[in-house]
């Protein structure tokens, strides 16, 4: 649906946040990791100037960053969420840049949590900072972040990504021999593109190795408007404005005549 002018965040309590984190970005240190940084540099810059508008430099591709701290996840999923957006996604070779993204909050009707503890939400109610992946319609492995702490049940779906890092082999297992938007736009298309199953339920993403969220810079502007394809959950949690999205890229799924700016 289409509203006018900025969308009213409906009156839900919220969890306790926990400990506000300290973000940092940073830079490859020089020394010793001048090679490291070199490789770096020369794998995203070239897809860089391919997949970034003109008027955009080099130095807005974001760095890969440090792993970020467990506590940064432990909020309410609707903090979380906007949060995420900017922060990097990382496994083997490939690094993508999280832009679009949806809260999935305790007592949400809309949430997989308001079936209980079952083998398949088991993770939703694990402790934040974990992942949650399902299969969706039995074709698509979706990829959510768990928020708060244990035993709430909330988490955060990537609904849409940039590619940073490991373009070919995102084009291979995307099965997709492009570099428009319609590679990474869709929360099924950015489980493929990380190669992922539901094995990957419960794995920590602050942890180093495997399946990782890194830091990354904040972006300027965010836009938000109400979740999509949740048509069965109520008509309050239909409308709320808990999908949120990095104003000004096309990487972004559709629709997007909901997005409106969040300020």
């Amino acid at each position: 649906m289409t509203t006018s002018g900025a969308p009213k965040r409906p009156s839900f309590k919220r969890s306790s946040p926990g400990k506000k984190s300290r973000l940092r970005t940073r830079r490859v240190a020089a020394g010793g990791r001048e090679g490291e940084a070199e490789a770096e540099a020369a794998g995203t810059s070239a897809l860089a100037r391919a997949l970034l508008p003109a008027s955009v430099g080099l130095d807005a591709v974001p760095p890969v960053g440090r792993a970020l701290p467990r506590d940064f996840f432990e909020v309410d999923a609707l903090d979380l969420a906007p949060r995420l957006l900017g922060k990097l996604l990382r496994r083997d070779e490939v690094v993508l840049r999280i832009t679009e993204v949806e809260a999935y909050r305790p007592n949400d009707s809309a949430c997989h949590g308001r079936f209980g503890i079952t083998a398949r939400t088991a993770p939703v109610f694990g402790p934040g900072g974990h992942a949650y992946v399902y299969l969706c319609y039995g074709l698509h492995m979706m990829l959510n972040v768990v928020a708060d702490i244990e035993g709430v049940g909330a988490a955060v779906l990537i609904r849409s990504c940039s590619p940073v890092s490991g373009l070919e082999t995102i084009q291979r297992r995307r099965g997709q021999q492009t570099e428009k938007p319609i590679l990474l736009t869709g929360p099924g298309k950015v489980g493929q593109a990380l190669g992922l199953s539901t094995d990957w339920s419960s794995h920590p993403l602050y942890a180093p190795g495997g399946l990782e969220v890194l830091d990354g810079p904040e972006p300027e502007s965010v836009l938000v408007g109400p979740r999509v394809g949740i048509e069965y959950a109520s008509p309050e949690h239909v409308a709320a404005p808990w999908r949120f999205a990095i104003a000004g890229t096309p990487w972004i799924s559709a629709p997007k005549n909901t997005l409106r700016p969040r300020y």
